[in-house]
Order: C-alpha cells, then sequence, then structure tokens
C-alpha cells in the first residue's frame, strides 16, 4: 500500500518536531511562581543569590505584593512589583490571608477614637490578635510614638518548671495587651480626635506606608506619656492609668488649657476590667492649676471612652463590661454628673 507507506514516512518526523517544539515552549515561559505573599518588614533587600558572595538586587517595602517564585530553606526568591527578581528571609512575608487580616484591623483601627498616646519602650512586635502565639504582621523599632485604641487580656504562656500553688489554683495567668498604631502627628498624640491616619492600603495589591499600620502589643512594652496632671495623679496614688481622653479646653492667660477624664485601675494586669476608677480634671484659672471635678470608682468599665460636644458642654460615654448596657456623662462648666437612663442630659448639673 503506497499510499499509507508515504504518509507513515513523515508521520515519525512530525511527532517529533511537536515534542522538541512543546519542549522548547515549556522551558522558555520562564520560572514558574509557587504563591503568593506580602511583605511584613518596613523595607527588606532582595539579593542576587543565597551564597555568601552575593550583590543586592533590589529593595521591597511593608505591604509589597510580591510573587513567590522559589523556597530553599528559611529563605525565598520572590519578584517584586517593580519586576526585579531577588531572594529575602521567609520569615519577613506574610501569607494572603494573614494579611487581609492585617488590612481589616487597620481599617477598623482607623474608625477608633484615640484612648491614650505613648511609645515603645525597646523593639516591639504588633500580632493580628492578643496573645503571643497570635500571628506577627510588623515590628516597631524603640521610641516610636504609638496611640493606643483598645485593651483586651490574653492568656500568658506557662512557666517552665512553675509549681501548683498550695490551693490548687490552675487558673492561668492573663496580660494586657493594647491595640495600637503608630503615630507622628501632634493631633494624634494629644489624643484629642481620632486617628489621622496615612492613606492605608486600600486594596490587597497596594503598598502601604512603613507606619500606616496597627496591631497589638504586649501593654508593658508600651510607656504612656500621660499629661501633666494625670502623670502626678497617678504617681501619688498608685494609680495605673489606662486612658485619658481630652473633653475641651478653656482659654486662661490667652492660653488653651486642656481638660481630662481619666480612666484607671489598681492592681496586676489581667483584670476583667478595662478600668475601675473615672476622674474628671478641670482647670482652675483663679488658683492657676488643675483640680478634680469628678471622681467615681467601684466600675467597670470597657474601652473606648466617647466624648461628643454639645453647644451646652462635653459629654462622654462607655460601656460597662458584660453588659448591654452605657454609662453616659455631662459635664457643664466645671460640674460633671451623671446622666441615669431616662433622664435628659440637658437637666441642670448637680455638683458632686
Amino acid at each position: 500500500m503506497p499510499g499509507w507507506a508515504s504518509r507513515n514516512r513523515w508521520f515519525v518526523p512530525a511527532v517529533m518536531v511537536a515534542i522538541v517544539a512543546t519542549y522548547i515552549w515549556f522551558h522558555s515561559r520562564g520560572p514558574r511562581s509557587i504563591g503568593e505573599a506580602y511583605v511584613s518588614e518596613k523595607a527588606v533587600t532582595l539579593w542576587s543569590s543565597t551564597a555568601e558572595v552575593r550583590e543586592p538586587a533590589g529593595v521591597a517595602h511593608y505591604g509589597d505584593h510580591v510573587t513567590v517564585m522559589a523556597r530553599n530553606g528559611s529563605v525565598s526568591q520572590v519578584r517584586a512589583p517593580s519586576g526585579v527578581t531577588g531572594w529575602m528571609d521567609s520569615a519577613d512575608l506574610m501569607e494572603p490571608a494573614l494579611w487581609q487580616q492585617s488590612v481589616s484591623l487597620l481599617q477598623q483601627a482607623k474608625t477608633m477614637p484615640v484612648q491614650a498616646a505613648g511609645h515603645t519602650k525597646t523593639v516591639t512586635n504588633l500580632h493580628a490578635l492578643p496573645g503571643r502565639d497570635a500571628a506577627h504582621i510588623f515590628q516597631l523599632n524603640r521610641d516610636v510614638p504609638v496611640v493606643v485604641l483598645e485593651r483586651a487580656a490574653a492568656e500568658a504562656p506557662a512557666q517552665t518548671g512553675a509549681t501548683p500553688s498550695a490551693t490548687g489554683d490552675q487558673t492561668p495567668k492573663l496580660e494586657d495587651w493594647l491595640l495600637v498604631m503608630p503615630s507622628y502627628s501632634p493631633q494624634e498624640i494629644s489624643g484629642q480626635t481620632g486617628v489621622v491616619a496615612n492613606s492605608g492600603p486600600g486594596g490587597t495589591t497596594q503598598s502601604a506606608a512603613p507606619t500606616d499600620v496597627a496591631g497589638w502589643v504586649l501593654a508593658r512594652f508600651i510607656e504612656l506619656d500621660t499629661p501633666g496632671p494625670v502623670h502626678d495623679y497617678a504617681l501619688s496614688s498608685d494609680l495605673r492609668v489606662v486612658a485619658w481622653v481630652e473633653l475641651n479646653r478653656v482659654l486662661s492667660n490667652f492660653a488653651e488649657m486642656p481638660q481630662y477624664v481619666v480612666a484607671g485601675t489598681r492592681g496586676p494586669e489581667g483584670q476583667a476590667c478595662d478600668f475601675t476608677l473615672l476622674r474628671v480634671y478641670t482647670w482652675d484659672e483663679k488658683r492657676n492649676q488643675y483640680e478634680t471635678a469628678y471622681v467615681e470608682g467601684n466600675l467597670c468599665g470597657k474601652l473606648p471612652i466617647r466624648v461628643s460636644q454639645t453647644p451646652a458642654g462635653p459629654e462622654f460615654h462607655f460601656a460597662e463590661m458584660n453588659t448591654s448596657g452605657e454609662r453616659s456623662y455631662v459635664m457643664r462648666q466645671t460640674v460633671v454628673r451623671r446622666v441615669i437612663e431616662g433622664e435628659k442630659a440637658s437637666a441642670p448639673p448637680r455638683h458632686h
């Protein structure tokens, strides 16, 4: 069958050509990605190789959406948004799910009122949730100014070699954690306004500014920068200040003097209540000093303390822990009183 033999003569070469073409196409596509990630450090150098003798190939920044090309032990080869490919420490990468969680936390933090201001005592890790086992999302250097937005208690790690108490109490020890945002704005540090943060990530592929991040830190790693009257009272009364919020300002000798509501507690950290004591400081122009206008104890308050301004004067509110109730207070000149449910806030104030 001459026709069949003629066709068969071209079949084998055609198959070989197809195999070679497929091989060339497969290997000419360049390296294939094995995943995606986000940079979790302020700035990371991308290296040309994993060898001891290497050169910097580029830089990736916090929030950069990178393509993971390969992994080798504790390092990963990534392609940055600029197109530069290089090797970096895998520990400086966040999985997409964790990045999404950090973005949501940042967006939530931007809507929360500032409760206090301070700075980091040492190099401090930001976590996605309260607790040492929670995922790490960023690291702050020492002396970074921050604003405090919320407080929570989380279980502390068990101490190695610890022996049970004589009473057999197995209750885990709790630690205080704070939700913070780095802040460099004078308005943010004063605590009188909400956080005016830089423009955020927007989407999962846009880079965020190095300071545009929020996370949970151990409270003991934050030094609160309490204003003068709050600081002096805390020292003299053994009060652990939790929060202070500016109610308003009064003019005195051509200067504006802030007036504060302060929340604090006594005793060890890890308590169920965010604060147990409330104190309001007002400015006495005649004496040229701060005076205590209101004190209330035996509370179990929950942050945040929210302040609203009315034509008659400032009002502030906070929730009671483990209840659906809320406490409300009004300030008229230098007189503060609690508004009981059903009363009108505009009612004549009573001295306390």
